[in-house]
């Protein structure tokens, strides 16, 4: 077995594509020697604060509105077991592999700044569990997202004591069977471990991150798909010429129309009918106004999560060089919460203004194809319950694009009277992606349906190929057919990734 790379953290550094190569490809993961230096520092600090008596939250203190209880020196570990234990309590289904990997990732990154007083011990803890593939089990509910992923990291971190459940070799076990197959032993907490383990946003931000990631290939994956909607609805391509987009320049408006335009150059199918007409639907012309704005949401998006993978965000924070410590709200997943809420409206408009394209791809008085996309309708049902479910789903995303982090609910007997809900916004926005998913799977297969209408004609440079690596993988549909598989491997298609390569390789690379 080839051994993995390994990427060494700083706490500054980290990228969403290094997220990726830990959470999906198995990456293995290191301790910069210069950032131990201040995790060290950082612990000591803490533990001298501890023996000379100094109140400090959560460290001296009990939790939340049992803030003003002062806790004994001599309580100090029982005290962060105990907040892990306690806090464990989530419910739901557990949490994919890939997204605990991701959160195992962040909380490292946090911890390895060394503002948190966490010592070596525990963090390295942490880092095996990464390294030898022991995921624990983190249920999919329990998240306010604030005091951060309070619940769901405190389902990570009690796994290093020995309790609860992992994943690991494939197996779902109890924590202390698989840390003795790996050679591992529980850790013991000391000041300030448990707290710094569990108060922070890697929960809600580590689901975000892979979203973003798989959103910005589906972009391009959009503009291809929608092109073909172009081509096989005979549109006209006035309304992506460069000057237009030039009098309002926003920056993913202009990409896509460069992409349209890339994507149908040369197309026998536009030159032949763009004569018939001077406009076209909202739904084709405004492609670069629609998919271009989700484009622009997403970039603010990624500002975010790329600030927030590198940020420390549990509290109380320690400043060594200062010799001080505060009790702040860098836990606060709002920052976050919003800009997840923004990515679900953003992927919820691409589903939309697909399943609109689908819509008039089936509709025979107004795209002027078969009706339903298929000869001999009437005995042949052809396209149009798919367009159903395109619309299935996109109303669902209506749902589910609501945002969360409007709706704040206190907690800790109103000392923690304002959460973020940044945890749901994560979840409904994977959700939604995924959605979206589907609406242009199913509009590339009736796209490239009604382009084989246009036959002998044929489509523009990037079109061809995308049409081409289609019916490879999807053969024309000329009567009724069992139409589950077809769309499953247009689900394939949009998810794999081979299609935007294909295309690119075509016509280089898309914006």
């Amino acid at each position: 077995m080839l051994e993995q790379p390994i990427l060494k953290l700083n706490g500054h550094s980290l990228t969403v594509q290094d997220v990726v190569n830990v959470a999906r490809k198995g990456y293995q993961v290191s301790l910069d020697p210069a950032a131990v230096s201040f995790v060290e520092r950082g612990s000591s600090m803490v533990r001298r604060w501890v023996d000379s008596g100094r109140v400090i939250y959560g460290i001296t203190t009990g939790f939340g509105d049992l803030a003003s209880v002062t806790i004994s020196p001599d309580q100090s570990q029982q005290l962060q077991e105990n907040l892990l234990k306690s806090h464990a309590c989530g419910v739901g289904s557990p949490l994919p592999e890939e997204t605990v990997r991701a959160i195992m990732l962040l909380r490292i990154n946090t911890l390895i700044r060394g503002f948190s007083g966490i010592g070596l011990p525990a963090l390295t803890q942490l880092v095996n569990f990464l390294n030898l593939g022991i995921h624990p089990v983190i249920p999919d509910q329990g998240s306010v997202g604030a005091s951060g992923d309070l619940c769901p990291l405190s389902h990570l971190a009690v796994a290093m004591l020995g309790f609860g459940e992992v994943f690991f070799n494939g197996k779902r076990m109890e924590a202390l069977a698989a840390m003795k197959e790996a050679g591992l032993e529980p850790i013991r907490l000391g000041p300030k471990e448990g707290l710094a383990l569990n108060n922070g946003t890697a929960a809600l931000t580590g689901l975000a991150v892979l979203a973003l990631y798989d959103a910005k290939k589906l972009l391009k994956l959009a503009d291809i798909v929608g092109a073909l909607s172009i081509e096989a609805l005979h549109g006209v391509p006035y309304a992506f010429d460069a000057r237009t987009h030039e009098l309002r320049p926003h920056v993913g408006q202009k990409n896509v129309a460069a992409n349209i335009r890339k994507l149908i150059e040369g197309s026998r199918i536009v030159e032949t009918y763009k004569k018939d007409r001077v406009q076209d639907a909202y739904s084709l012309r405004c492609m670069p106004q629609v998919h271009g704005a989700s484009r622009d949401a997403i970039d603010y998006v990624s500002q975010k999560i790329e600030i927030e993978i590198n940020s420390v965000t549990d509290n109380p924070i320690i400043f060594p060089s200062d010799e001080d410590v505060i009790s702040g709200g860098n836990f606060h997943g709002q920052p976050i919460a919003l800009a997840m809420d923004f990515f679900g409206i953003a992927m919820a408009e691409i589903a939309n203004i697909s399943e609109r394209r689908t819509a008039r791809l089936v509709d025979h008085k107004l795209s002027g194809l078969p009706p339903f996309l298929v000869e001999n309708s009437g005995v042949n049902s052809g396209f149009m319950i798919p367009q159903y479910v395109a619309a299935a789903v996109v109303s669902e995303n209506k749902i589910l694009a609501h945002p969360a982090s409007v709706d704040s609910i206190p907690t800790s007997a109103n000392q923690e009277d304002h959460v973020s809900m940044g945890f749901h916004a994560s979840k409904k926005g994977q959700l939604i992606l995924e959605n979206a998913k589907k609406a242009l799977a199913i509009e590339l297969l009736a796209a490239a349906q009604g382009i084989d209408f246009s036959h002998p004609l044929k489509p523009g440079k990037g079109t061809s190929v995308a049409h081409d690596r289609i019916r490879e993988a999807i053969p024309h549909v000329k009567e009724d057919v069992f139409l589950y598989p077809l769309i499953d491997r247009a689900l394939s298609l949009v998810g794999s990734g081979t299609l935007v390569a294909a295309v690119e390789e075509a016509v280089g690379p898309l914006a």
